[in-house]
């Protein structure tokens, strides 16, 4: 494989890996950015830069120490005790997260085919099966396929938006003229980080070039930066964007049918691309402690998520989201002052 193919196989797997639901639906952007109007801008930009230098590092120090799972990584940065912890912490809420993301592929399946839930979320874990059976190459290929998808979309939905500028307006938007658009881009970052470490620790560990990995943080960090501009551009346009669960569905539906459809793939994409990721990084940190085939920790995996998704978990990711908040701004910290192993 030339170095360049994997260099933007790179790329897309951070940004497949970083984006989900809620940022193909725009609900993400509104809150941690476009409700600060202006200040949202300079937030994304200061966003991706961290996205671009900690995702590079994370990468890189997870090639330099050999970590095959996230569970290495945190020992490293936090030492025995304190990584054990945020490991057992982390494992639980990739579950829920998962649980959360097949959930929605039913609810897609119901509400846009008519099709029963459990069909919709069968189907999934059949696909995803297939793909993280490949191991890290099937990742980088799905996400080789689902991100030019995602950059095709946000450029349709720049298009008609670049030219009036709006996002130096703050008048349209829900806007909050605090401090608070400073502490964001980190809290970003931050969460992200700490879900993305399940996909680019094992991927940084397999990818042997240090130029390749710092080349594709760099692509994918623009990438990123690029459709949180593009989303946040289209949605500063929505006086009541704050206040809509779905706001960029109010975006689409102006366009045309064609661009609805890609919405509905782009949303299905972005949570498939991370469902994989999370199934893939859970199942070498179960591999870590238990001597079971990938097979058999796929296949588990997927059947307690399908059990949870049932029921719903919801209520557990209030109470362990904020949790997980202060894990990826620990995180971001050891990443920042920790140096690579020589």
């Amino acid at each position: 494989m030339s170095k360049w193919k994997l260099t933007l196989q790179v790329a897309a797997t951070y940004i497949g890996t970083v984006v989900g639901a809620g940022f193909a639906t725009g609900k993400e952007i509104v809150q941690f950015f476009t409700q600060y109007g202006s200040m949202g801008l300079f937030g994304i930009l200061i966003s991706g830069l961290f996205f671009i230098w900690l995702g590079s590092k994370m990468m890189l120090i997870a090639q330099s120490i050999d970590a095959t799972s996230y569970q290495t990584l945190n020992t490293h940065l936090f030492g025995t005790f304190m990584g054990k912890l945020i490991n057992g912490f982390t494992i639980i809420i990739l579950f829920g997260v998962t649980s959360v993301m097949l959930a929605s592929t039913g609810a897609i399946a119901a509400e846009q085919f008519g099709l029963w839930p459990q069909v919709g979320m069968l189907l999934t874990i059949g696909l995803a099966y297939i793909s993280v059976s490949k191991g890290i190459n099937g990742l980088l290929f799905v996400n080789s396929l689902v991100v030019p998808m995602m950059l095709a979309f946000s450029i349709l939905i720049f298009i008609p938006h670049a030219p009036d500028f709006s996002f130096l307006q703050v008048s349209t938007v829900h806007f909050q003229g605090d401090w608070n658009w400073l502490i964001s881009p980190f809290l970003y970052v931050a969460l992200n980080l700490a879900l993305a470490q399940a996909v680019l620790v094992p991927l940084g560990s397999e990818v042997k070039d240090r130029k390749v990995i710092k080349k594709g943080a760099v692509l994918g960090g623009i990438g990123l930066t690029f459709m949180m501009v593009a989303t946040h551009l289209a949605l500063s346009n929505l006086p009541y964007a704050y206040h809509l669960d779905i706001p960029m569905s109010e975006v689409v539906k102006h366009i045309g049918l064609f661009v609805n459809w890609l919405f509905l793939l782009v949303v299905f994409g972005e949570i498939f691309t991370t469902l994989i990721g999370n199934v893939f990084g859970i199942a070498r940190q179960i591999q870590s402690i238990l001597p079971i085939s990938n097979q058999r920790a796929f296949a588990f995996i997927f059947a307690l998520c399908f059990l949870v998704a049932q029921v719903g978990y919801g209520e557990l990711l209030k109470v362990l989201y904020p949790i997980f908040g202060y894990i990826g701004l620990a995180l971001l910290v050891m990443l920042c002052i920790k140096k690579e192993k020589s």
